[in-house]
């Protein structure tokens, strides 16, 4: 849940800190006190897009930071999927913006925008002012029953996805084959060419480093044999100048000089070992200037063939192993069609049967479906009268077989209702105003409370458009979504904010040079007043702190703590 959120320098809010407690959080300030700020400045640690007009005037940067505890080893789980771990059970976001750029950290880690959204996803559930429109795609609505379906649906679910995708890539398989064989007499008349060219040629892996090698001694023969002539001259000539001469000379001389000292018969011993070096390499390079000659018959092959191996190089690969690897898919291509029509009646064959377990599979999780959604009707009517819905019937229709089959099965699935005893259920889009959309939603979050794995969840202004009664029932309901998740709730209604728990003001307070946006705890008394300024009086009297206290103890009652 979460249960520190810190902002600095976001437009209005110079610094600023709240920490959240657990069940239902209310948050309410006057029209214009910057209660929208704080959700901006949540959604910018999510890694929300932002530019530097958030920024507040003056500063150089804005900042958000959300710290999270994690109570569910499931959440945990999934965290760690994506390589982020919590310490002690707490996890913090946090975001940096700056003109031109920011900067995201998870603990204190650098990440990316795509990482944050998925922890946040995890960690909390934005639902604003607009999100209610969502009731109105019917679309969504099958997520909607999947989501309350939970667990019961999540293999069927894996099976269905695996078996389309079967079902797909057999599919996509044959209509390549039957697109083959209607062109098939060209096709296999051009790889039988291919084939055939390559297997004439029968390259072997390493033949054309060997070649190349052999070519460029070839071609340079002349200037090989200059230079290792001149280096035998060096060695030996004929006038006894040469350095194999010489070191023998030298040899002798220390020779004679070592029968007088003992000491010298060690360099002498490196001398005479020189010259055998010497003499060996001499008789090795006479003998490769012996046998250095031209062979024009096979300088002429070792052209061709390069040629011919260069030439394969451009059609078919970089190198011979592509050749090769080019000609054995060719071939395979050509034993398919050797037996095309035993492949053909197999894919054919295949592909019915993969239909057949898609739409066992499809079967099964629309039964799952067609369950839970008459129980999802049934809670969804009772959850809406519980929000002042006097009269009103709901029921979730799931259509089998109206779609094409997809990884989500073939099921269109709608919400139904009837706001009006005695009338017909239509589709929700065409009934509910925008203040009851907001009271269904309310609904369904808490019908789906038990399936919800994220632990916060956070209502902007969810009392659009009620009041009254209306008003109550949405606190009790509040209340009762507060028991199994911290709630964060920001409205303008007394009735709401006498359920809450924890309550925080947000307020805007003027200096010399700015205005400046603050949240507050409220204490008791403190709360008694907040809630005495959103009945609407102008002044402040006694009556007005009486009904604000009364509510506030009324609330206690219906929690029951």
């Amino acid at each position: 849940m979460l249960k520190r959120i810190k902002v600095k320098n976001v437009a209005t809010i110079h610094e600023s800190e709240a920490e959240f407690g657990d069940h239902l959080n209310i948050l309410t300030g006057e029209t214009g006190a910057g209660k929208s700020i704080l959700i901006d400045s949540i959604h910018l640690a999510l890694g929300a897009k932002a530019d530097k007009s958030i920024i507040r005037n003056g500063a150089e940067y804005a900042y958000a930071e959300l710290e999270f505890f994690v109570e569910s080893k499931t959440t945990r789980e999934k965290l760690k999927a994506l390589d982020i771990y919590t310490e002690d059970g707490y996890i913090t976001l946090q975001r940096r913006i700056m003109p031109g750029k920011s900067s995201l950290r998870i603990n204190g880690e650098a990440t990316s925008a795509k990482i944050m959204r998925e922890a946040a996803e995890l960690l909390i559930n934005i639902h604003g002012q607009h999100d209610s429109q969502v009731l109105l795609q019917e679309k969504k609505h099958r997520e909607l029953l999947d989501a309350y379906c939970g667990e019961a649906l999540v293999e069927p679910k894996e099976k269905l996805a695996a078996a389309y995708d079967k079902f797909k890539k057999i599919e996509k398989e044959l209509q390549q084959a039957l697109e083959a064989d209607a062109g098939k007499e060209r096709e296999i008349s051009f790889a039988q060419f291919e084939v055939g060219e390559i297997t004439e040629a029968n390259p072997v892996s390493g033949e054309d480093d060997a070649l190349e090698a052999e070519f460029r001694k070839m071609e340079h023969i002349r200037v090989i044999g200059e230079n290792v002539g001149r280096t035998l001259s060096c060695m030996e000539n004929f006038d006894g100048e040469g350095a194999a001469a010489l070191i023998s000379a030298a040899g002798k001389s220390l020779q004679d000089a070592a029968a007088y000292d003992e000491t010298l018969q060690e360099p002498l011993d490196g001398l005479l070992q020189t010259e055998e070096l010497l003499r060996e390499t001499i008789r090795n390079l006479q003998r490769y200037l012996d046998g250095l000659t031209l062979d024009e018959e096979r300088y002429a092959f070792v052209i061709s063939r390069l040629d011919l191996l260069n030439h394969l190089k451009k059609k078919y690969g970089n190198t011979i192993e592509d050749i090769l690897h080019y000609r054995d898919d060719r071939q395979a291509y050509l034993d398919k069609f050797e037996n095309f029509e035993q492949y053909k009646e197999k894919l054919q064959a295949d592909l019915k049967a993969a239909e057949v377990k898609l739409c066992a599979c499809c079967d099964t999780v629309s039964e799952i479906r067609t369950a839970h959604a008459q129980k999802l009707s049934e809670e969804l009517t009772k959850a809406l009268s519980d929000l002042n819905f006097a009269h009103v019937a709901f029921e979730t229709q799931v259509e089998r077989g109206q779609q094409h089959l997809s990884r989500e099965g073939s099921d269109a699935v709608r919400f139904m209702i009837s706001l009006n005893a005695g009338e017909a259920l239509k589709p929700l889009a065409q009934v509910a105003s925008g203040g009851e959309l907001s009271r269904i939603m309310l609904a369904l979050k808490a019908v789906m409370a038990d399936q919800e794995e994220t632990e916060s969840l956070i209502f902007d202004e969810i009392d659009a458009g009620i009041s009254g009664k209306t008003a109550w029932k949405v606190s009790e309901k509040l209340a009762v979504l507060g028991r199994a998740h911290q709630v964060i709730c920001i409205t303008h209604l007394p009735q709401i904010a006498a359920m809450a728990d924890q309550h925080y003001l947000i307020e805007k307070r003027q200096t010399e040079h700015e205005t400046q946006t603050q949240v507050t705890q409220l204490d008791g008394d403190g709360e008694v007043s907040e809630i005495a300024r959103l009945l609407g009086s102008d002044t402040v009297t006694e009556a007005v702190l009486a009904n604000a206290k009364e509510l506030k103890e009324l609330a206690a009652k219906t929690k029951g703590y």
